[in-house]
């Protein structure tokens, strides 16, 4: 979308430059230039003229003499809810400065406004705006608040944005706060990829080559690129690996893009028949897209001077998702997606974005007076992932400490609905028993069984949660 001849927004971007007057960073910048560069994020992003104009005011009710009713009478409703939002997730963290209780207290505020500002998301996508420029100019503020601000990103925002698949945006954030958090483990690990990428650099030349070959012959429309490991995806996975790097298999990875499905799997035939694939690492999320709608398939072989190279296929729409996420339906269907998101419109989410319908759910719940289990919705957002098998060898990536119900309604509603019991590892098993990494899940089921209220015990995923609830809703209808 076009903003710059918009009316709308240069007459918020002279309203916050009116407001701010005499203010200024700790770069010793006019305060001015971080609502301009949080806009200039956001329109990268596509996002929909009225996150933009809330983006360019998104300070000035805490900051400045400027009102909500002012925001609200000059540029509607809606500039105003997303105005007050952002500030409202602003004030969570203000006089909490104790790092050692700062995270967790952060996570529970972040989690209760959440419930609250969930009923339209935009304000969590102007949040993350903020908080990418902020951590751009880290460097001005005092190295104790470096800290807080980096611990704090990797283990909020980051997330955050991993739970909306957008992609460029968690590995930025995730390096920057690395850097201050663990600045040596960063110069080290940053430096070792520089080399690895160096000394793999003629082969990967050589491997371009001969796939341009084959797909040209083949008539396959094509985009070829290299992807580089980021630092903080590297130390995480060698923490997994007991730091042994000849176990990171996707350090050298390249990214082939393509014009449709058909082609994405005819380009995996075609690169299986150049080079040897790893047993076990052909992924295929296309088929069964991971939990925050990323779609892509991945296949590790071995070339012909024994180099390991990862290769991630996917078409031009997949690749678009895989890097900005939910901004990315912004940008393709700005006005569906901008009322879908609105408030009162939680039946359109897609099904990778559930997460946010149980925010809203909670919000319900608060609203009539009933108790949350705030530990399961934390789970939900912060904790790691695991991959678990179907008996088919499916893979299904799940929240760390799901159950067995979780995996049958992610398989589909009428599995879930309709569970009698569970084989983990070929072994009759119970459905409190959390899955673990690898474990191959066998659901059984039987027609005449039907779902039971006591589930809601034991299941932890919002997706899961709003399938059985929508069951149970209309059993009782």
């Amino acid at each position: 979308m076009n903003t710059k001849d918009s009316e709308r927004v240069k007459r918020a971007v002279e309203m916050a430059k009116q407001a701010h007057e005499g203010q200024f960073r700790k770069t010793g910048e006019p305060y001015i230039i971080h609502p301009m560069a949080v806009k200039k994020i956001l329109e990268e992003w596509g996002m929909d003229e009225d996150t933009i104009i809330a983006g360019i005011l998104h300070d000035t009710v805490e900051d400045t003499d400027l009102t909500l009713a002012d925001i609200k009478n000059e540029f509607g409703e809606s500039v105003a809810f997303l105005v007050d939002g952002v500030t409202k997730l602003s004030t969570a963290r203000t006089g909490m400065r104790d790092i050692d209780t700062y995270l967790p207290e952060t996570k529970d505020n972040f989690l209760r406004l959440m419930i609250a500002l969930g009923d339209d998301i935009r304000v969590l996508i102007i949040k993350l705006a903020d908080r990418l420029h902020n951590l751009r100019t880290l460097s001005a503020l005092p190295p104790d608040k470096q800290k807080k601000i980096a611990k704090e990103t990797l283990e909020v925002f980051a997330p955050l944005a991993d739970r909306l698949n957008m992609g460029l945006l968690r590995v930025e954030m995730a390096d920057l706060s690395f850097k201050y958090v663990d600045p040596k483990r960063y110069d080290y690990l940053k430096d070792l990829i520089e080399k690895y990428n160096k000394s793999a650099a003629k082969s990967l030349k050589k491997i371009e080559e001969e796939i341009s070959v084959a797909f040209k012959k083949e008539k396959i429309k094509f985009e070829l690129s290299g992807r580089v490991k980021s630092v903080y995806s590297l130390h995480k996975k060698l923490a997994k690996h007991n730091q042994n790097i000849n176990e990171i298999y996707d350090l050298i990875a390249l990214r082939v893009i393509v014009d449709d499905i058909t082609d994405c799997y005819l380009a995996l035939g075609i690169i299986h028949s150049l080079y040897t694939p790893m047993g076990g690492r052909i992924k295929d999320y296309i088929a069964m897209p991971k939990q925050n709608g990323y779609q892509s398939l991945h296949t590790t072989v071995i070339t012909k001077d024994k180099r390991v190279v990862e290769f991630q296929i996917r078409t031009k729409e997949m690749h678009e998702y895989a890097e900005r996420g939910l901004a990315a339906s912004f940008y393709y269907n700005e006005q569906k997606v901008t009322e879908n998101y609105k408030k009162g419109k939680i039946e359109h989410l897609p099904t990778n974005l559930l997460w946010i319908t149980e925010l809203q759910m909670t919000a319900a719940k608060l609203r009539e007076g009933k108790k949350v289990d705030y530990k399961k919705l934390k789970l939900n957002l912060f904790a790691d992932k695991i991959f678990v098998y179907t008996p088919k060898g499916d893979i299904i990536d799940l929240p760390k400490g799901s159950l067995p119900l979780d995996f049958a309604y992610r398989l589909h509603s009428e599995i879930g609905d309709h569970v009698i019991g569970v084989k983990i590892n070929g072994k009759m098993s119970n459905l409190n028993k959390k899955l673990e990494q690898g474990d191959i899940v066998e659901i059984l089921t039987s027609k005449n069984q039907t779902p039971k209220s006591s589930w809601l015990g034991k299941i932890i995923t919002a997706h899961a949660r709003q399938k059985l609830m929508h069951r149970l809703n209309a059993d009782k209808k």
